[in-house]
């Protein structure tokens, strides 16, 4: 889903800005638009004077008991306009107009939702007339007959009785115009679509919606249960039962919530907790904007000359924070396998190590999955909300893609960020090749995987010259997210340079590197020279009229700057540990990140649940800034970590906790308190994704 959004987001950016009319073109135009305004108040006022029998509904045909039904409602509407009943006026009430503000991309006027579907008049045959809203799309630019990229299609609200089908509201809107305007519209100038309709009745749970409801009871059930039996019967938490502290909201409220002193364990790496955490922020943030896209904002255009602002490129090159997750991703992988390598010289189970990252990963993941699909409509509606979430029919066509892992091969996006957990998974299965190599022939093992990465290197490049894929905006092409982006050949490498890292580190466990100050400022300034190059190179080449980048000069931005990003967060990691950090070291390793950090995979698995319903859910037109999407991001957050918590305690931490029965008891209390610290960074770590507008995750 968020890769479609992210699509249309960099398609819809490019057709807006050719939309711009000249100078000389925009009075005319308006003029005709206005005369439109006006027929559809010249309509409100007279629909009421029309009688059912003008309307010729049927074309000819055999009435069927839907026809019958839907003009014997037509008939009691139009009388209840003409004698005034309060029922009949709210219904014509709810109906939208002619949007203002179309020169600013305003494309909805909502009417009043609520009013329409709240409708119901009982009738003198004993049957019930209630409201059914639908959109009304118009090509403004066909229905007057001129040549305009001006504007596009707009909706309007309408409001019919319920009985009636899509067709009959065409014919009935048709039949209108014709009378009003003495011509007809072809449907691509003027229709409704019965997916656009809703009603007051919401549809019967199928099987797997009452599944979901009888798994949150059951699941609710116990961890009441355990919760109370801990509250109630243990009276040291030392002695706490696998069992209880595995359900117990408690325990893993206490386990969530626990705040450890940095620098505690030395085989902890504080500032890790806080480069996941602003991650994650920076993903959020970014996907912000997209879900925008699902609003009804007055002023699109505005997107034009917002993308040409230096902040805009933080937001088009939000990416490579995923690319920061899948450096700390490789690094754990390598840390902490290598570790326990040491102890078992050179074993490795390699079945429990895939078994431990499936319990905490699959669970979470496929009960979000059906939370997207079946929980979405339970608990949110809207005039924008027709049909649920927007990904419904790919996660019904292609669940099993999502939890296989290898949906950032095929275009089953059920839930957008997911392929991240794909290729992170991908890469995770490979991981113990790359292991037990770097642990048999070490150094060598680790210029074969240099070496490794700079062939990936090569192949993304060759990727984007033979392709001519261009990810900025007025030069986008179809296929550049797919091929350079979710391709796992193309974008393993920053996880490898985290693996090469991890191996690094491990092999200078405990030693202090003495680095002098000039190369610890060398070190800092090329980092954050690397940072800010990443993500504003592109900034003279993203304003409309500047003269394009080459294929050469983009193939080498987007592989150069990968590696390089890669490298800084490398430096940052290094140098937080050897005590080189100052106040970056200070503000990631605090302490307050920990809490966030463990609930970071299922913040990342339902942020954009929150913000689909956010964007989907308002009953007024919105207005685009960057100061409204920030609003409505610390809202998300809010919102995202209570669910999240709810989803934590309920899932994730029940059925993560089952790895307790399947796993030996470590001999060492610092192995403990490690795999603990491991646990909560790699399951957050396994998810943490991002889609940006031009990553399009």
């Amino acid at each position: 889903m968020a890769k479609i959004l992210g699509v249309i987001f960099l398609c819809g950016l490019v057709l807006i800005s050719a939309s711009q009319p000249k100078e000389g073109d925009v009075l005319p135009e308006f003029q005709k638009l206005s005369q439109l305004r006006s027929l559809a108040f010249e309509f409100a006022g007279r629909v009421q004077d029309v009688k059912p029998e003008d309307l010729n509904l049927l074309d000819s045909r055999v009435p069927s008991q839907e026809d019958l039904l839907c003009l014997s409602d037509l008939a009691a509407f139009m009388t209840g306009l003409q004698s005034g009943q309060y029922w009949a006026l709210k219904m014509l009430d709810a109906w939208g107009s002619i949007p203002s503000g179309l020169l600013t991309g305003n494309m909805y006027d909502l009417g009043q939702f609520d009013e329409c579907l709240a409708i119901k008049k009982d009738t003198s045959q004993g049957r019930t007339i209630q409201g059914k809203y639908c959109f009304l799309s118009v090509s403004a630019a066909a229905a007057l007959g001129v040549q305009t990229r001006m504007v596009g299609n707009f909706k309007t609200a309408t409001c019919f009785p319920a009985s009636c089908s899509a067709s009959h509201m065409n014919a009935f809107v048709g039949q209108l115009v014709k009378q009003f305007l003495n011509t007809t519209f072809p449907s691509s100038v003027m229709s409704i679509s019965e997916s656009s309709c809703q009603t007051s009745e919401s549809e019967p749970w199928d099987g797997l919606t009452i599944f979901m409801i009888v798994m949150l009871l059951v699941m609710g059930c116990l961890v009441a249960l355990f919760t109370l039996w801990d509250y109630c019967l243990v009276k040291n938490q030392d002695d706490l039962p696998t069992i209880v502290k595995v359900f117990s909201a408690r325990a893993n409220s206490r386990a969530l919530f626990r705040i450890v002193p940095v620098e505690s364990n030395p085989n902890v790496i504080d500032c890790i907790s806080g480069i996941r955490c602003l991650s994650l922020m920076w993903v959020m943030f970014s996907h912000q904007y997209i879900l925008t896209l699902l609003s009804a904002d007055i002023n699109i255009f505005h997107f034009v000359s917002w993308a040409e602002t230096p902040y805009a490129s933080f937001i088009l090159h939000g990416f490579y924070s995923v690319d920061s997750f899948f450096v700390l991703g490789g690094l754990l992988v390598a840390m902490i396998p290598l570790r326990m390598m040491d102890k078992t010289k050179g074993k490795l189970n390699v079945p429990l190590m895939y078994l431990h990252r499936l319990i905490r990963i699959v669970p979470l993941l496929a009960f979000a999955i059906v939370v997207y699909m079946k929980l979405m409509t339970l608990i949110a509606g809207g005039p924008l909300f027709s049909g649920g979430y927007s990904g419904k029919t790919v996660c019904e066509n292609g669940w099993y893609w999502t939890l296989l892992f290898v949906n950032n091969y095929t275009t089953n996006m059920c839930i957008g960020p997911s392929w991240y957990l794909s290729l992170d998974m991908q890469m995770f299965i490979l991981s113990p090749i790359l292991l037990f190599s770097l642990y048999k022939w070490g150094k060598k093992a680790a210029a074969g995987i240099f070496v490794l990465i700079l062939l990936l290197s090569v192949c993304l490049f060759t990727t984007i010259m033979v392709n001519g894929y261009s990810m900025i905006l007025k030069q986008y092409t179809a296929g550049a997210i797919d091929n350079m982006y979710l391709a796992t050949h193309n974008h393993a490498r920053p996880w490898l340079v985290g693996f090469l890292f991890g191996y690094f580190l491990h092999y200078n466990k405990g030693r202090k590197f003495q680095v002098s100050w000039m190369a610890v400022w060398a070190g800092w300034i090329l980092c954050l020279a690397m940072i800010f190059t990443s993500i504003f190179a592109m900034y003279p080449y993203a304003k409309w009229r500047a003269v394009p980048l080459s294929t050469f000069g983009e193939a080498s931005y987007y592989t150069l700057t990968r590696l390089g990003w890669s490298m800084a967060i490398c430096w940052v990691v290094f140098a937080c540990m050897q005590g080189y950090g100052g106040l970056a070291n200070s503000f990631l390793s605090s302490p307050l990140w920990q809490p966030l950090s463990r609930l970071s995979y299922s913040i990342f698995l339902f942020h954009m649940f929150i913000q689909e319903m956010n964007a989907r859910n308002g009953r007024t037109n919105g207005y685009f800034s960057d100061y409204t999407i920030m609003r409505n991001f610390w809202s998300t957050l809010g919102f995202t970590c209570l669910f999240a918590y709810v989803m934590h305690i309920l899932i994730e931490a029940p059925f993560g906790g089952l790895d307790l029965f399947l796993r030996p008891k470590p001999k060492s209390p610092n192995f403990i308190k490690q795999e603990s610290q491991v646990d909560n960074g790699n399951s957050n770590l396994k998810e943490t994704k991002i889609t940006t507008p031009t990553s399009a995750a």
